[in-house]
């Protein structure tokens, strides 16, 4: 325990946890046994943090939240699995978070600059990218992934094996079964997609030759009535080379539960 850390004489800490720098542990919060707290991390009251459970530095959890708990999973027999946080998240109220299952490859993982906002659930064996939101009471079952600068409105619920990919957009109260598109807004139980983002696009910096580079790519695949490889062979003839198309390219092709349309 280093010297510049703050534990409320409330709280409750595992001796074999492993906490970094100026580390701030509030009134009545619980850290369990191998637990590791990178520096600068703040919990606030009653916040739980169970292990193995790695944070990384700078993460702020809110009251209540508890992180690293057993998966929710019949088949989970007490298996030693982890949960890993990286940098910078910032995870509100009532947030729960599972450790893996050894089936899913033992971690659930979440990167750094996220916004987890309050009663967000992630499920054991998902994949967060980073600098994604999830607003409130966004629901993730078991081996979800979600991509980099995703956007995912609340009380949305995302089936297990579903991804969502970067940069996606997924409106409030959806019900995602299959694969959510890059650069798309997705919405609806069950969801569907309603065109390209292009304000999100636009308040991002994107050329605007890239913009119209992505909505002639979702319109040639998914609204001109071709086939879906005749497409995906059209596209990439005429717009193969720039990075943005090749992505959604291979989002498409790599999609095992079918995208969302």
């Amino acid at each position: 325990m280093r010297s510049a850390t703050r534990i409320h004489p409330t709280a409750i800490v595992d001796p074999s946890a492993s906490l970094g720098e100026d580390v701030e542990i509030g009134p009545y919060a619980v850290v369990g046994a191998e637990v590791e707290i990178g520096d600068r991390c703040r919990l606030g009251t009653h916040a739980v943090v169970d292990g193995p459970c790695r944070l990384g530095a700078d993460n702020v959890l809110s009251p209540s939240t508890v992180l690293g708990g057993p998966p929710q999973d019949l088949k989970y027999r007490g298996e030693r699995t982890a949960l890993e946080i990286g940098a910078r998240n910032t995870i509100r109220e009532f947030v729960t978070m599972n450790r893996g299952t050894p089936g899913g490859g033992g971690r659930t993982i979440v990167g750094d600059d996220n916004l987890f906002m309050a009663y967000v659930h992630v499920a054991h064996d998902c994949r967060i990218g980073s600098r994604s939101v999830l607003a409130n009471s966004v629901t993730l079952a078991g081996h979800v992934e979600i991509g980099d600068d995703a956007i995912i409105g609340g009380l949305t619920a995302i089936h297990q094996f579903a991804r969502v990919a970067n940069h996606a957009f997924i409106g409030g109260c959806s019900a995602i079964s299959q694969d959510a598109l890059p650069w798309v807004v997705t919405a609806g139980n069950r969801a569907e997609t309603h065109g390209v983002n292009l304000v999100g696009l636009k308040r991002k910096g994107v050329a605007p030759e890239v913009i119209r580079a992505i909505k002639s790519c979702y319109l040639t695949l998914f609204r001109s009535g071709r086939g879906l490889e005749e497409g995906l062979a059209e596209v990439e003839r005429e717009f193969g080379t720039i990075p943005e198309i090749r992505y959604f390219l291979d989002f498409v092709r790599t999609s095992k539960r079918g995208v969302t349309r």
